[in-house]
């Protein structure tokens, strides 16, 4: 696990929690007892990558599957139909490559971090690439991608209005109509549909990372040939 950990409980993602339950579980463990709880990564059938780990009390068990949701554009108050996937570590890196593959020939890409950010993130972005090329690039990030807790990824095709996102916390967020080809991808990865799935980010929840992996957000961006756009940074 890394070195850079931070607790946190909210998310852009349309199963965001409040901040104010933050740290009451992890705040109360010792070093040891912190420890040992990151060392757990299976909980049954379902795998963690290092990015992520669950509340202590474990409210919310890990496990496959995807539901439907609906964003609401906070400044035009559109609303968007969005699916929301968590996978097995073994099966996640292909599924969110194959769920990009649906967007077309042609995208853009927004890269997200927080490393030593406290409570918001920034962006980087890249227009108009082919998409061949983004998925080589990546395949050659794809451990940074998977492990680090503090890095997301979203891919999109503004012309469609829709984009796939691969988020710190390292679920699949497929937004815009329609949702039928994501829902196909996710359906041949095993993926399938569960009304009642809980998401790790529906409750506390810790990120790691550690200056390595951040090192290797820093290649991607100028693998990418990304700028930062720090005035777009949100509040996460």
């Amino acid at each position: 696990m890394g070195s850079q950990q931070s607790s946190q409980t909210s998310t852009n993602s349309p199963s965001s929690t409040s901040k104010s339950d933050a740290l009451t579980n992890f705040g109360s463990l010792t070093d040891e007892q912190l420890e040992a709880h990151l060392e757990i990564s299976t909980y049954g059938a379902f795998e963690l990558t290092d990015a992520v780990r669950p509340s202590v009390d474990l409210k919310v068990i890990p496990r496959q599957g995807f539901r439907h949701e609906t964003y609401v554009d906070p400044t035009t108050r559109t609303k968007v139909p969005v699916i929301m996937a968590a996978a097995s570590k073994h099966r996640l890196f292909d599924l969110f490559m194959d769920m990009i593959g649906t967007l077309g020939p042609v995208v853009d890409v927004v890269l997200e971090t927080s490393h030593y950010h406290t409570g918001s993130h920034e962006d980087f972005y890249r227009e108009h690439m082919d998409l061949p090329v983004l998925k080589s690039i990546l395949y050659d990030y794809e451990d940074m991608l998977l492990n680090d807790g503090c890095t997301g990824i979203a891919v999109l095709n503004p012309k469609r209005q829709q984009e796939v996102q691969f988020d710190e916390h390292k679920m699949i967020i497929g937004y815009g109509s329609p949702l039928e080809s994501f829902e196909r991808v996710l359906i041949s990865h095993d993926v399938y549909l569960d009304k009642k799935l809980q998401f790790i980010t529906e409750a506390e929840h810790v990120h790691t990372s550690s200056d390595q992996l951040f090192q290797e957000f820093q290649s991607l961006t100028m693998r990418l040939g990304m700028e930062a756009d720090s005035d777009d940074a949100e509040f996460c």
